[in-house]
């Protein structure tokens, strides 16, 4: 099986940073474009870039809220991964003896 991003809950988690870090970057420019547009008086290329930024904030939430499930997702495996290690580990001890019995 190849190696991808999301062949692993943490690797899915690095993937959703490095997408939310790049989206805040383009942003930063867009907000640029505007104002440069402003100066210009491109009207529509203004609202154009209105709307990307606005889809680019929508991003970047879904991005958020897939980075906090993953994180929950992660919290859950740890969790149950404890959880089969104490029983297994109860499992393996020896029975106790009982009381004794005449």
């Amino acid at each position: 099986m190849a190696d991808t991003p999301f062949d692993t809950i943490e690797g899915a988690q690095d993937y959703l940073r490095l997408l939310g870090s790049e989206l805040e970057v383009v942003r930063t420019d867009i907000q640029e474009d505007i104002e440069e547009a402003a100066q210009d008086r491109a009207a529509r290329r203004i609202d154009a870039l209105h709307i990307v930024d606005y889809k680019l904030k929508q991003l970047a939430q879904h991005v958020g809220a897939s980075r906090r499930i993953l994180n929950d997702l992660r919290m859950l495996r740890r969790l149950l991964d404890a959880d089969r290690d104490v029983v297994a580990t109860v499992s393996q001890q020896p029975e106790e003896a009982g009381p004794a019995r005449s």
